[in-house]
């Protein structure tokens, strides 16, 4: 994926009410392992990888790019969530030349049910918006996937196509922020604002 554009990368560490959100470092690589291999994680991202592989591919810092966050509680990685823009090398395939930001998050089951996904996701959308005022983003997620489903109206994406892909129907959602007057923001539906 292509650089976030004009943001500074890394930003100072996102101090959520429980969480925070910060820059790879190599103590995160075991819990970055047991993600990519676990069965649950991997339902609808094309399965768990298998562990041996990870241990001998995975970087001593995993996921150091810009536009990734470590999610940390009490000190520990429990997840990731991404910001990628699109490139020509990876196209949306519901709008291969839109270059849109789309947001991806990937948790430790253990965590899973306790409101962390919505509050990591809902703060880097928040740093989004205040490093690209304006921009859209984008967010695919299998329709089976309940949880995902759930988060994405939580965060206000709005649905924009449903399509098939990888023997599995897609939801392609969009997240439109609004400046308000005042200096604050707000989450605007992309319809309405057609």
């Amino acid at each position: 994926m292509t650089e976030l554009g004009p943001a500074v990368w890394p930003p100072a560490p996102i101090r959520a009410e429980r969480l925070v959100l910060r820059e790879s470092e190599a103590r995160d690589r075991a819990a970055a392992i047991e993600l990519s291999a676990s069965p649950e994680v991997g339902t609808y991202i094309g399965g768990a990888r298998p562990r041996d592989e990870l241990e001998r591919t995975m970087p001593e810092v995993p996921g150091q790019r810009p536009g990734v966050f470590v999610v940390e509680l009490d000190g520990a990685m429990i997840g990731f969530v991404e910001l990628n823009r699109r490139d020509a090398e990876h196209r949306s395939q519901v709008r291969p030349d839109a270059g849109e930001t789309e947001l991806g998050y990937m948790f430790l089951p253990q965590v899973w049910g306790y409101g962390y996904a919505t509050e990591a996701c809902a703060e880097a959308l928040d740093w989004f918006t205040g490093s690209h005022p304006g921009e859209p983003v984008v967010l695919t997620t299998q329709t089976a996937n309940v949880r995902s489903m759930r988060l994405a109206a939580k965060l206000g994406f709005t649905e924009m196509q449903r399509y098939e892909e990888w023997g599995a129907e897609q939801w392609f959602g969009r997240w439109c922020p609004v400046a308000l007057s005042g200096g604050g923001r707000a989450w605007q539906s992309p319809r309405s604002s057609r």
